[in-house]
């Protein structure tokens, strides 16, 4: 049933990258006609694609505006995602929670659950600030495709031109490393590279200089395998571009335009907000309160973001194309514009197997055909934090949810909300009583609703 609902989509990858890519290329002078490969479309670079002999020339695009987005489906209601949020913190099944929805560049909900700190018991509110763990990579990726628009980078810059001693085993990989391939995890290496050391409190410089001696499992840019390590080489291409450090050009270019008040960067920067979430761990029958530990701060770009659910609002929001004074339509095409193909994806908690028929990975996003819907989607995990996000384009749709606990128990609200959203029939992937009961009453009703088990999320800031 899936292959054929999937077959059109599949086929049509390829013709929708290159028309989704060529209008960033055609407004930034810094960006150089490339030639496409072979048939390859998961493994393109964004950049102007110049025929091949067997193609003809593509007419010059015109920009890409924001895509007008049918009606929410029938039956979404805000409340129940609250009162299942509400229920997730209830008795202390998890500590705390934040959780935005937001629709046609309006905040639909923005609000806090349970509370920062077992120990102490504070409320979460809508300014409680969490670690965002990967889910700082979509700010990698946009950052960096800014300053592409602007001329300072290209995409098929490489990264030996800022940083000419770096090294990698293969004969000449270093030399072919470009911006695009480090953001799509087409570096070369295998999975999640030195991640354990970075569990180990090892610095940054030193495992960017071991990435010399790491195995290679393909060149660059010939295929998939996630990294933390390898990807926050961006940060020091963003310093060397412009002059400035990674973390500040974010703050004032995203962070401070987009009315992200509360963000930050790095272990400082959460303990110096006005209210903050204490990750949690399972210990001794419950839920214990820890520090953060400061090991995936080292590496900005991958996972060092702060916010607060505010805060992720307004990222949707911009990331949805409701703030073309600071993230333009034709960015934000290149950024969500599928790059190669991540299958592995689609074998990951009970949501994705049902309702995940492809994955790709973009530019600091990741890509999913969600029963036949384009879902623009980022995890992440690091000790006691995990959160999730997610862009419905064609319901012009984003959801964030934040908790400060080690449960996968609220990953199941994101596809509770997308499938609300585009009237799929009611499954209940969230493990309360009243989830349980709202599915049996829409059975009831006569609409067909299942149950599934709850399964873990991905955890993309440690090794996974």
């Amino acid at each position: 049933m899936k292959g054929k609902r999937l077959g059109p989509h599949r086929r049509t990858w390829r013709v929708g990258l290159v028309s989704l890519l060529l209008p960033l290329a055609l407004v930034s002078a810094a960006q150089t006609p490339l030639r496409w490969e072979g048939p390859q479309p998961a493994a393109a670079t964004p950049a102007t694609l110049a025929p091949t002999q067997n193609e003809q020339p593509l007419a010059p695009a015109t920009p890409v505006s924001r895509r007008s987005a049918q009606p929410l489906a029938s039956g979404f209601d805000v409340r129940q995602f609250e009162a299942i949020a509400q229920e997730l913190v209830a008795d202390q099944r998890i500590p705390g929670l934040a959780l935005a929805i937001v629709q046609d560049g309006r905040v639909l909900s923005a609000r806090g659950y349970g509370v920062t700190d077992v120990s102490a018991a504070e409320p979460v509110d809508a300014h409680t600030v969490f670690r965002l763990a990967s889910l700082s990579k979509s700010f990698a990726g946009t950052i960096t495709g800014m300053l592409v628009s602007e001329g300072a980078l290209r995409w098929d810059s490489k990264l030996t031109d800022y940083m000419p001693d770096f090294r990698l085993a293969s004969p000449g990989a270093a030399q072919q490393l470009n911006v695009a391939d480090l953001l799509s995890h087409r570096v070369g290496l295998t999975h999640n590279a030195y991640d354990r050391d970075i569990e180990r409190n090892a610095e940054y410089r030193d495992l960017v200089r071991k990435l010399a001696e790491a195995p290679m499992k393909c060149m660059p840019g010939d295929c998939y395998a996630y990294q933390n390590v390898a990807f926050s080489m961006i940060g020091d291409i963003v310093f060397a571009a412009t002059g400035q450090f990674y973390s500040e050009t974010v703050q004032r270019r995203i962070f401070k335009p987009l009315g992200m008040n509360d963000a930050s960067y790095g272990l400082e920067g959460i303990e110096a907000s006005a209210r903050w979430a204490r990750p949690h761990v399972r210990a001794r029958g419950g839920w214990v309160s820890l520090m953060p530990k400061p090991t995936y701060y080292r590496m900005p770009p991958a996972a060092g973001v702060n916010a607060s659910i505010s805060d992720m609002a307004q990222w949707l929001i911009a990331q949805s194309g409701h703030r073309p004074d600071v993230l333009p339509a034709p960015l934000l095409a290149t950024l969500h514009a599928p790059l190669i193909e991540t299958p592995g994806e689609i074998r990951g908690s009970s949501w994705r197997r049902e309702r995940v028929d492809s994955a790709s990975y973009a530019l600091g996003w990741r890509v999913y055909d969600y029963a036949g819907h384009e879902v623009v989607f980022h995890a992440g995990a690091v000790q006691g934090y995990r959160g999730m996000m997610a862009l419905l384009p064609d319901r012009d749709l984003g959801i964030a949810i934040l908790w400060n606990s080690e449960s996968s128990l609220p990953s199941g609200l994101l596809p509770t909300i997308l499938d609300r959203a585009i009237g799929l029939p009611m499954v209940a992937w969230v493990d309360t009583p009243a989830a349980s009961q709202r599915a049996a009453e829409t059975m009831m009703a006569g609409t067909p609703a299942t149950t599934a088990g709850m399964d873990a999320t991905t955890s993309e800031a440690s090794p996974k």
